[in-house]
Order: C-alpha cells, then sequence, then structure tokens
C-alpha cells in the first residue's frame, strides 16, 4: 500500500491512498471461496459448485464488498502509518478503478492540533478568601423570614416594601401591547420585578386610586417593539397590603425541617448550607479564572470539524424544546454559538493535555466524598449517595467533574496565585444571580 499526504491548509490534509490489485485479488478470493460453502445453484449440489461459477455470479459482488472493506481498513491503517490523528470524519472520494488497476482514493480531513501548554508557573490567579460571618447568617434568617411573609390589607397610602393588588393596561400609541388589562396583577413596591421606573409610580397609590404615566422602557429590553420606546400605563389599585413577617421561634425552624424546632440547630444548620454554598461559589470562580487563563495564554488551532460538532451540541437543548412545545425547529444562526463553542473545544484540547502530561486520574475517595457533601443538602442523604452509586452514567458525571476540580486545584498550585478577602454577599449574591 501507498500513502501520499499533502497539507492543503493549517489542519487540513489530503490523504492519497493506492492500494495494489494483488491485495484485492487475493481478498476476493478469499470472500468466494467461503461464498462456495454456502450458495445454492441451480444444477450443483451445495458445496460442489464450481470456482468459475461462483466467480461468474458474485464476482461483481464479491469485489465491491472488497472494495468497502478497504476503503475503511486501509484508511486507518494510513493513518497509523504516517502517524496522524484526524480529527472529524473524512471525506473520501475513490477513484473509479476497473478489476486489474487495484483502488485508488482521496481522503480530505482535518488533524488535531500540536497542542503547546504555557509553563503554569507563569500563570498569575486570583483566589477569593472568604467567611459565614453571624451578620450574614442573620441576613440570611432575615430572607428566609421575608419567604414566609404573608399579607395583611391595609388602609393606608402604598410604601416601599408594600404590595398593591392593580388593574393595568399598557398601550404604546393606541396600540394596547398587553392585549387589554390585567386583572389583578401584585406588585410588591421594591422588588424590581416590574420595569425600572414602574413601583416608583405607584409608590403612594391607595386602593381605589386611578393613575396615567408614561416610563421609557430599557434600550435592551427583551421585546424588540418596546425596547427604547416610552409606553403609557393606565393603573386602577384595589387593594394595599402589607407584609407581616413570622416569629423566629420553634413553629419557624420547624418550617425547614428542623424536626424539634431547636433555633440553635436551626442556625447551624442554615450556616452549614451557606458554607456550602460559598465554598461551591468560589470554586466556580476559581474554575473560571482558571479556563480563562488557560485559554487566553495558549493560542491552539482549532479543527473546524470540532467546532461545528460542538455548536450542533449546544443547539440540541433548542430544538429538542422546540419538538416538545409541537414547534418546528427554528434555523438558529451558528454564529450565535460560535465563539463559544470555539473555547470549548479549545479547552478540552489544553486540558486533556495537560491530564494527559502530568498523568492525573479520578481520585475515587475524592468522588465518594464529593457525592456525600451533595447528598447532604437532601432529606434522605444516603439515598441519594446510593442512586449515585448505581447509576454509571450518573457517576461517571460525577469523575468527569471531580476530575476537573482536581486538574483546577493542581494549576493552581502551580500558578502565582494572590489571595483577596471578600465578603460573602460579594461572592454568593452575583453567583445567585447567575
Amino acid at each position: 500500500m501507498q500513502v501520499s499526504v499533502e497539507t492543503t491548509s493549517g489542519l487540513s490534509r489530503k490523504m492519497t491512498v493506492q492500494v495494489p490489485e494483488e491485495i484485492i485479488q487475493e481478498k476476493v478470493g478469499k470472500k468466494l471461496q467461503s461464498y462456495s460453502k454456502n450458495v445454492r445453484v441451480d444444477g450443483f449440489r451445495p458445496g460442489k459448485v464450481p470456482a468459475r461459477v461462483i466467480k461468474s455470479k458474485f464476482g461483481e459482488d464479491a469485489r465491491n464488498d472488497v472494495i468497502s472493506e478497504l476503503l475503511q481498513s486501509s484508511f486507518y491503517e494510513a493513518l497509523t502509518q504516517e502517524k496522524l490523528k484526524p480529527a472529524g470524519m473524512p471525506q473520501i472520494d475513490p477513484a473509479d478503478k476497473k478489476e486489474g488497476e487495484g483502488l485508488e482514493y482521496v481522503a480530505t480531513f482535518e488533524v488535531y492540533p500540536e497542542i503547546s501548554i504555557k509553563p503554569l508557573e507563569e500563570l498569575s490567579l486570583t483566589r477569593e478568601v472568604s467567611s459565614v460571618t453571624d451578620q450574614d447568617l442573620d441576613e440570611m434568617v432575615e430572607n428566609l423570614r421575608n419567604q414566609k411573609k404573608t399579607w395583611v390589607e391595609a388602609d393606608r397610602a402604598a410604601e416601599s416594601g408594600d404590595q398593591v393588588t392593580i388593574t393595568f393596561e399598557g398601550k404604546l400609541g393606541d396600540e394596547s401591547f398587553t392585549d387589554g388589562k390585567v386583572e389583578d396583577f401584585d406588585v410588591e413596591i421594591g422588588s424590581g420585578k416590574m420595569i425600572p421606573g414602574f413601583e416608583d409610580k405607584i409608590l403612594g397609590i391607595k386602593a381605589g386610586d386611578e393613575l396615567t404615566f408614561d416610563i421609557e422602557f430599557p434600550a435592551d429590553y427583551g421585546n424588540e417593539k418596546l425596547s427604547g420606546k416610552t409606553a403609557q400605563f393606565e393603573v386602577v389599585a384595589s387593594k394595599v397590603a402589607e407584609k407581616v413577617l413570622p416569629e423566629i421561634d420553634s413553629e419557624f425552624a420547624k418550617s425547614f425541617g428542623v424536626e424539634d424546632g431547636d433555633l440553635g440547630k436551626f442556625r447551624t444548620d442554615i450556616k452549614g448550607n451557606m458554607e456550602r454554598e460559598l465554598k461551591q461559589a468560589i470554586k466556580n470562580k476559581v474554575k473560571g479564572r482558571v479556563m480563562d487563563a488557560l485559554f487566553e495564554e495558549n493560542p491552539v488551532e482549532l479543527p473546524v470539524a470540532l467546532i461545528d460538532q460542538e455548536i450542533e451540541r449546544m443547539l440540541t437543548p433548542y430544538k429538542e424544546a422546540a419538538q416538545k412545545q409541537g414547534k418546528s425547529e427554528a434555523d438558529m444562526p451558528k454564529e450565535m454559538f460560535e465563539d463559544q463553542a470555539k473555547k470549548r473545544v479549545g479547552l478540552g484540547l489544553l486540558l486533556s493535555e495537560i491530564i494527559q502530561i502530568n498523568k492525573l486520574s479520578v481520585d475515587k475517595d475524592k468522588v465518594q466524598e464529593t457525592i456525600k457533601e451533595m447528598a447532604q443538602s437532601y432529606d434522605e442523604p444516603e439515598e441519594v449517595i446510593n442512586w449515585y452509586n448505581s447509576n454509571p452514567e450518573q457517576l461517571g458525571q460525577i469523575e468527569s467533574m471531580v476530575l476537573e476540580e482536581m486538574l483546577v486545584d493542581f494549576v493552581f498550585d502551580k500558578a502565582n496565585v494572590t489571595e483577596e478577602t471578600v465578603l460573602f454577599a460579594d461572592i454568593v449574591k452575583p453567583e445567585q444571580n447567575q
């Protein structure tokens, strides 16, 4: 077998493979010989059909089968011979060779790039250091009180923090963009759930009051018809209610799963959850910085085939959602996902190289520690642990996550790291918003 390889551009290769006729004939002969044991031909007993008859009747089919098999086997033999690692499926264009002329074909494909990792010691990274203070804990308990709040009607003007029940309609010119009036809609003043300015406009309103006011929609508002436009709202208030927060007592503690209602245990449990949340938030930030630094400091030429595959993977959830909703799959422009796909592919190649060079492998003990830690946020931790360990696919995902965390820790141990002390709220609240 003769092989020649041409670099057409960057990672693209054009490989020409020639298989001698003798090899084809040898394989065809063996295939016809295997046919002779089973084929039935009128006038001959099974297993006694002459070779010339078998070749006459099945020779062309046998040759086609051999050519098909050789296209695959010789391609991988040629890759091994030339020490090439293709990225994605090749395009194979076989020449139209008649019997006696052997087989020649051309395969075009991309190869994986050579990866060069900048010394990890030259990376400069920042890591947050934080803890859960008593003030953080008090604020969290207050947030939990707000989750359990109730509303009591108040015969007065609405204040910040009150809930106002309104009927409203929004118009752009003469057109109603709210499809008429929206009845009995609850607005908590100060929650920021309405468009900017709306809640301020109804501050001071009383039950029975009617208001008409204009508001300019933000330029980046999701609805293009409204973004940047000034709209008019007509509002009628039917009720003003003030919030009532529950007492922090044993009943309050029981409502959050502390069976005996012990407030000390309640605060301990809440603090434990906050510490786990803080730890995860710091992990996420650290991971993001490591990934960004590796990608920026180690430029890699990326195979187009891998980028296209990643874009297709990213599009899959949108396509599945469209199918579930009975909608036709919208043609989403691939350009929307291209930058993110490039980063994913590039990081995948870089991380694989670091893992291979440094012989990193999954720590099984750390996998079990991770599962136990994740299970603590559930009512029946042991059931969660058993579920992960009995589910190979889910266990594999945890192993991948742990290996990635080990790699992040490995990079941080090597890199030049600066620690920065920050408040709990500055780490966790942005994380929650994301």
